[in-house]
């Protein structure tokens, strides 16, 4: 029998790469200095005196996330000020003159920030900002701030100097760009996309119609399912970073839910607009905008570019270059004014932006809303953050590009559901998700209103499943769906003004019926045999012990949990029948007496060779979890799904896996 080993009880854990160990520290700290790029031509001067830190350390494990702040070095922090003096960087004028940003909009609005770890001192150094630069108070007593945890609570993780630079950085930006908005701050347990997602999720159902979210790691094969289970919130303006490190692609800029945010290098100048932009990086790479073709995550039906299959990051961009940053107040863990940059700065500027512009439609994705409003923003045709092909996706150009997306705000329209280039308001009824069986037909009318009387209507759509097509004049779509798959569709209307209105929705075309039967495959599925058959398992994982809870029943699966060197592991082999859709799920709780973010004891999830997820100690949570992964691709194959947990030398972590099932349709 085993037991959960307190750990107190424990001897301390043994120290692991010694040698390492300073350069792990100085990376946590940020202290490793580089030097900022600097802009084209026709952004800032080069500066080589410019040298920046990055707030939070690189990502050291696949779903580990880092803040995508970076803090100027070259200037010293002040703690305070003189009377009537200004910080250094800019300030929330700056920004509505740069973007042409209404003053009086965004009334009760919420925007919400998504950030790993604590600040304590968020609240008291909002005030300080604001009051600073003359905006109206925010605080929790007059219900403008409000802070909680991931689960909404107040049980806020601990604290982290670091992502309390990336807290006061984000808060002071909303400010910036729209004072009369709501601050909801989330604060995630830890740093993993799992308990950033989670925050992102509460923040949704608490009503937040602006999400901002400033981080990033690399992109894996589980991309997807992350954003089935985090981002995909229609009706809510969700904005990511594009990432800090020059040309190359972070997730979760690259979920096609979201609107990814690029960099811009923003210095005054002596012309109509009274600014210049240009990308923020060099063509030599490193510190700079991100951007580029995603490996895993699907294209969005509203993006065109014919240079990358896939999802094309970014969308739009802000000014990011700590070179020409955003001043910035922080005292836990920081001295007071500072300057500082990164698309940290970008994601929460643009997701204020959408705030300023109205509520989004429902059921649509406001990353479209660009997309039809091009000619609303300013164009950014200068600059590079690496060096790539096709040479857009790294370097900017009239149009669309890879750096900085469509370009910057030139006020909100861009960010708005509707047209207005001719004055008038275009609305399209959104139809809600659709679902046809593969072979099925379809006629499904579009319905749309417009401002003005006695216009009449022109309708077009993108991303319509194959087979299928819209009549231009009545909006009626009609076909047979030729092809299973999910399809993120766009209707629009567009009046004799060229005004016009969309909204966007998903249409999943199930597999043929022919040979496959909607059923669940795994025997034994929430184990309540008490025995493993037909699983293969090690000794003991099959358990109805108390010491951890089943999700449902009386038994479960629960690997590892000893707290000494151990590897458990459990599987079974199934045949998924030819032209099935497959969908892998199950129920997980991780327990450990592990402290930190450093995966120690790691659960593997594999059909066949292929990893679909990797969990670890990190992701650690009070209750269960479902897990859900797409299989539809082992169709008409023999596939062994297999859960391996490895637990290390000292420090229990269970991993209690209940309710599986692969169902098929």
């Amino acid at each position: 029998m085993r037991f959960h080993t307190p750990s107190g009880a424990r001897l301390p854990r043994p120290r692991r790469l010694l040698a390492a160990l300073p350069a792990l520290a100085m990376a946590a700290t940020g202290l490793l200095a580089v030097a900022a790029p600097s802009a084209t031509a026709a952004g800032h001067s080069p500066d080589s005196g410019v040298t920046t830190k990055r707030l939070c350390a690189a990502p050291n494990h696949p779903g580990e996330m880092a803040c995508l702040a970076l803090a100027r070095t070259d200037i010293a922090p002040r703690p305070s000020l003189a009377p009537n003096a200004t910080p250094s960087g800019l300030g929330p004028s700056d920004l509505t003159s740069a973007y042409k940003l209404p003053s009086a909009a965004g009334s009760g609005a919420t925007v919400a920030i998504i950030d790993a770890q604590d600040d304590p001192n968020a609240e008291s150094d909002l005030a300080t900002y604001r009051s600073t630069y003359g905006l109206p108070a925010c605080t929790t007593a007059n219900g403008c701030f409000k802070k909680i945890d991931q689960r909404g609570g107040t049980s806020y993780p601990a604290a982290d100097s670091g992502w309390a630079g990336e807290i006061s950085l984000d808060v002071d930006m909303v400010s910036a760009v729209c004072p009369n908005c709501h601050i909801l701050l989330v604060e995630a347990d830890t740093a993993d996309m799992n308990n950033l997602g989670a925050a992102v999720n509460e923040a949704v159902a608490l009503g937040a119609k602006y999400v901002s979210n400033s981080y990033g790691g690399s992109e894996d094969s589980t991309d997807p399912s992350s954003d089935s289970s985090y981002f995909n919130h229609p009706g809510v303006a969700i904005t990511v970073s594009s990432g800090d490190s020059g040309y190359g692609v972070e997730y979760p800029a690259a979920s096609q839910y979201v609107t990814s945010v690029g960099g811009t290098s923003l210095s005054r100048a002596s012309n109509a607009r009274g600014w210049n932009e240009s990308v923020w990086g060099t063509s030599s790479g490193g510190q700079g905008a991100g951007s580029g073709c995603s490996s895993y995550d699907s294209k969005p039906s509203w993006q065109s570019d014919s240079g990358c299959g896939k999802r094309t990051v970014a969308d739009v961009s802000a000014v990011a270059d700590p070179a020409t940053g955003l001043a910035v107040y922080q005292t836990y863990g920081g001295s007071g004014w500072a300057v500082y940059g990164g698309t940290s700065a970008s994601s929460p500027i643009i997701a204020s932006v959408y705030a300023l512009a109205g509520t989004p439609a429902s059921g649509s994705y406001p990353a479209s809303y660009p997309y039809a409003h091009a000619s609303s923003l300013y164009d950014v045709t200068s600059g590079a953050n690496g060096s790539c092909s096709p040479s857009y996706l790294c370097t900017a150009g009239a149009g669309y590009d890879g750096p900085t997306g469509l370009g910057t705000p030139n006020g909100t329209t861009a960010f708005t559901s509707g047209g207005s280039t001719g004055g008038n308001t275009v609305t399209v009824a959104n139809p809600g998700s659709q679902t046809t069986a593969q072979g099925g037909s379809v006629s499904l009318q579009i319905s749309a209103s417009d401002s003005a009387s006695g216009q009449t209507l022109g309708y077009s759509a993108s991303g319509l499943p194959t087979g299928l097509s819209i009549n231009s004049s009545t909006g009626l779509i009609t076909g047979t769906a030729s092809a299973a798959g999910t399809y993120n569709t766009t209707v629009t209307a567009t009046d004799s003004t060229n005004a016009s209105g969309s909204a966007s929705f998903t249409w999943t075309v199930t597999g043929s019926s022919g040979g496959c039967t909607g059923t669940q495959l795994l025997g034994n599925s929430g184990f309540e045999t008490g025995s493993a058959a037909p699983w293969t398992a090690t000794s003991g994982v099959i358990d109805n012990s108390s010491g951890e809870p089943a999700h449902s029943g009386s038994w479960k699966a629960w690997l590892d949990g000893y707290g000494s060197s151990h590897t458990d592991s459990l599987s079974q082999t199934v045949s998924i029948p030819a032209g099935c859709k497959a969908s892998l799920s199950f129920w997980l709780h991780i327990d450990t007496a592990e402290s930190g973010s450093t995966a120690y004891d790691k659960l593997t999830v594999q059909a066949n060779s292929t990893t679909l997820a990797t969990y670890s100690n990190v992701n650690a949570s009070s209750g269960y979890v479902q897990k859900t992964f797409d299989l539809s691709s082992y169709a008409g194959k023999t596939v062994t799904l297999k859960f391996t947990g490895v637990e290390d030398s000292s420090l229990q972590t269970s991993f209690v896996i209940d309710d599986t099932a692969l169902n098929i349709s």
